[in-house]
């Protein structure tokens, strides 16, 4: 039935599994995040972490019973999951990861971080984005850049240390039918309204680097959380600064509906609560 949690026939009742993989797991939210969306829909589901490499990744995969439901997916395993599912969404084949697979029979891999990302920047009322800047050209900007783009950019300017990193950046933004550049931290800046930063685990630029780009950078989105503020939003000039919890909990809310009813789309029936206790059990 419509609405309803999505349940398998295994000849007798069985417990639910569903885990976040990843190397390192250990400071993974995501068990608190989905233990507390599960209690307010009353689902009996487990939902645990382990540490898996890119190398264990395939063999861990095959080993699941038809007890499993899904998985998260955390870096490194993002493009392996890609590799993995066997009807990927739009988002993860545009960007090439998965965050999210949904195991139906089917493996359906899935990216939420694309709409993580989305509604975020929409709960901040950050809208009307027409220029844009994206620090850092990992993994992580992929997803940036199709949320941007969803949200209304339509020139979006990718700073790295290396800007020939950003190339597959530059030919996805041609996919999307945007003006994608790129430059180096250094290089001079236009005005943008919203600078969007992927840096690995919230790292530093140096001051002089930050002022300049803060001072054209407009409100910086930050995609790190822990510890907050970040290196980059302790120094950040350019206007408010906006951690990635919010791209944390919306993204989580997205896979919860894909395992609960296989559509991200449609919301989890009393969602308001579900997203209401997530929010309370980032603050413990």
């Amino acid at each position: 039935m419509p609405g309803e949690p999505r349940r398998r026939v295994l000849g007798r009742m069985t417990r639910r599994q569903l885990a976040v993989w990843g190397d390192p797991i250990a400071h993974s939210r995501s068990p608190q995040l989905h233990a507390a969306a599960y209690a307010v829909l009353g689902l009996d589901w487990e939902y645990t972490r382990r540490r898996v490499d890119e190398h264990g990744f395939s063999g861990a995969l095959d080993s699941l019973d038809g007890s499993w439901l899904g998985l998260s997916l955390t870096m490194p395993l993002k493009e392996r999951a890609h590799g993995a599912a066997h009807v990927p969404d739009r988002a993860a084949r545009l960007t090439g990861a998965v965050n999210t697979l949904v195991l139906d029979g089917t493996r359906r891999g899935f990216n939420t971080d694309v709409g993580g990302i989305v509604d975020a920047l929409g709960e901040q009322r950050l809208h009307g984005l027409d220029r844009v800047r994206i620090l850092g050209a990992g993994a992580t900007a992929a997803s940036a850049l199709v949320a941007l783009v969803e949200a209304g950019a339509q020139t979006v300017e990718v700073r790295a240390r290396r800007p020939a990193r950003a190339a597959d950046l530059v030919a996805l933004g041609e996919r999307l039918e945007v003006v994608v550049t790129a430059a180096g931290f250094d290089d001079a800046a236009s005005p943008v309204d919203l600078t969007l930063a992927t840096l690995p685990g919230g790292a530093a630029l140096d001051a002089d680097t930050t002022a300049r780009l803060g001072d054209t950078g407009g409100a910086l989105f930050d995609v790190a959380y822990a510890p907050w503020p970040s290196a980059l939003a302790s120094a950040w000039t350019g206007g408010a600064t906006i951690s990635g919890e919010g791209m944390l909990l919306h993204q989580a809310v997205r896979q919860i509906r894909l395992f609960h009813h296989g559509d991200q789309h449609v919301a989890l029936p009393s969602e308001t609560a579900v997203v209401d206790a997530m929010r309370a059990a980032l603050r413990r």
